[in-house]
């Protein structure tokens, strides 16, 4: 079978950025499963999909456009702490979630002084050209239950 909008989708793949270091990768561990045309991943990699079969191995290269978008830095903002709410300790590198005017956004704190937070809004691998390895491991069609909840079900799931 080859994957179409709506089949589910079971792969193996490495990560690497152009340094060629390895950002993340499921060799060694459970395949990621998707459904195809679902938005559940980058769509440069969703596309280098389209068409293939299990039992296939290909490199991808993806530019930022077609994965995480290049960076914004209107997305770097200095934040009042009292925004914090009295949590304690604030420091760099650690991730909260922000309400914002388009629902609930990750940030990422780059700085902190006694009255000011600098915070992130872009995702960690936004402007960067991805390269995945990727082995496709099963095809197959995704139930109505799958495609009414938009992902995968199986051992964890709790539908």
């Amino acid at each position: 079978m080859q994957i179409s909008k709506h089949s589910v989708v079971s792969i193996h793949y490495t990560l690497r950025n152009d340094a060629g270091e390895e950002l993340d990768s499921s060799v060694g561990g459970q395949p990621l499963n998707y459904i195809q045309g679902m938005g559940n991943l980058i769509s440069g990699l969703e596309e280098a999909l389209e068409g293939r079969q299990a039992g296939e191995k290909l490199n991808v290269t993806v530019p930022a456009e077609k994965a995480y978008g290049e960076r914004e830095d209107q997305l770097v903002q200095q934040v009042p702490l009292t925004a914090f709410g009295g949590v304690e300790n604030i420091e760099p590198g650690m991730r909260f979630h922000a309400e914002t005017d388009h629902g609930p956004h990750v940030v990422v704190v780059l700085e902190v002084d006694d009255e000011h937070v600098v915070v992130d809004g872009n995702h960690p691998l936004a402007g960067e050209t991805l390269h995945f390895e990727v082995e496709i491991t099963e095809v197959r069609e995704a139930s109505q239950d799958e495609l009414s909840h938009g992902h995968v079900h199986g051992p964890g799931c709790d539908h």
